[in-house]
Parts: C-alpha cells; structure tokens; sequence
C-alpha cells in the first residue's frame, strides 16, 4: 500500500484548488447563504472529542437551524436515543462542522465553527413544539461557509434513485449486533407508532 503521508506529497497529486474554490467562503450568513441554509431540513454535524468522531443526522420540518445573528446558528437538539456522543464531544471539543443539504438540489453547503450547549430556558422554548421543548439547544458561532462542489451528489444520482429495497431494517441490524437480544421483527413492527409520538 503507498500511503500518503505528508501534505507535500498530497498537493503534487492534487494541484492547487481553482479561484473559484477559495472566493465561495464566507465568515458569516450572507443573504444568499442565508437563503439556502433556511430551505435545509436536514444536516449532517460531525463532532471531535477524546474518544474520536461523531456524525449524527439532524432533521426538523422546517429549517433544521435558527438564525441568531449573521454569525450564529442555533440547532435544537430534538429526542434521538440519549447516546448523546455530539454533544459529549461538543461540551469536551466545541469543533463542529456542519453539512446541509436540500431535497431536490444536488448542491451541499458545509459550515465550520464552534459550539456550545445551552440549556436557557428563553432559547429552549423559541423551539417550543405542541408542548414540547428541547432539552438543549446546540449555539454555533459560523467560522466559514461555503458550497460543497456537486459532483458527488450528481454521480450517485442520490435524487433520481431509489436504493432501499433489500437494505437490512433497523431491528435486523439490532438483532444481528446483539446476538439476537435486541431487535427483530417486533421492533420494526412497533418503530413507526413509536417514532409518531416521540419525534419532537
């Protein structure tokens, strides 16, 4: 295997980026990177802590981040299974990146920054949804933005296609990781009434 090992060796595969690449980063929501981030309900955030790296899936129906200021996101941390490994990481390494994407556009946008959790009872209720309130609200203060080039996007055809038929569902992955302890078939059957009442 030849790996590559220094940044030497990597620039002289790569080549420099294109003008283009560099003059797309902002430091701060401009109105077109504002518009965009407002028609994303779904990102990826991707955490650093002691133990390594964390990407968790966020989703709301509606923008999946609040605008604070210019420099400020806000992201509601909505129930999920109580691991919590980002927010561990963010209260031990404040790094996040984010990923965000739109339905329908082949176009990424990545925001890099720093974090904290907050648990302001003002701020938690500014998500406030039938009764119900996130227990923490992830603040990030925006070091850089800017798009992620389509090409990814366009060669997995990630809109025009439908790959879910045959993947193992989420009780069989459970049942294969637990020894047939956890999971199965009775879970998938009771997961969507499940996921109905506790998705906010």
């Amino acid at each position: 295997m030849a790996w590559v090992e220094t940044i030497e060796a990597l620039e002289a595969l790569y080549g420099t980026p294109g003008a283009a690449s560099v003059r797309k980063v902002v430091h701060q929501l401009t109105p077109l990177y504002r518009t965009w981030i407002m028609a994303s309900r779904y990102c990826v955030l991707s955490t650093v802590g002691p133990e390594g790296t964390d990407g968790s899936p966020r989703g709301d129906d509606g923008p999946v981040v609040t605008e604070l200021d210019p420099q400020t996101l806000a992201l509601p941390d909505w129930r999920g299974n109580n691991r919590l490994d980002s927010l561990r990481n963010i209260v031990r390494d404040e790094r996040v990146a984010l990923m965000f994407v739109v339905a329908g556009s082949d176009t990424v946008v990545r925001v890099n920054g720093r974090a904290k959790l907050s648990a302001d009872e003002a701020l938690c209720r500014r998500f406030e949804r039938d009764g119900k309130r996130p227990a923490t609200v992830i603040v990030i203060r925006i070091g850089e933005i800017y798009t992620q080039c389509a090409r990814a996007s366009i060669r997995a055809g990630i809109w025009a296609r439908d790959d879910s038929a045959g993947v193992p569902t989420v009780g069989q992955l459970l049942a294969e990781a637990s020894g047939g302890e956890e999971g199965g078939a009775r879970y998938d059957a009771e997961w969507p009434a499940r996921a109905a009442k506790t998705l906010w």
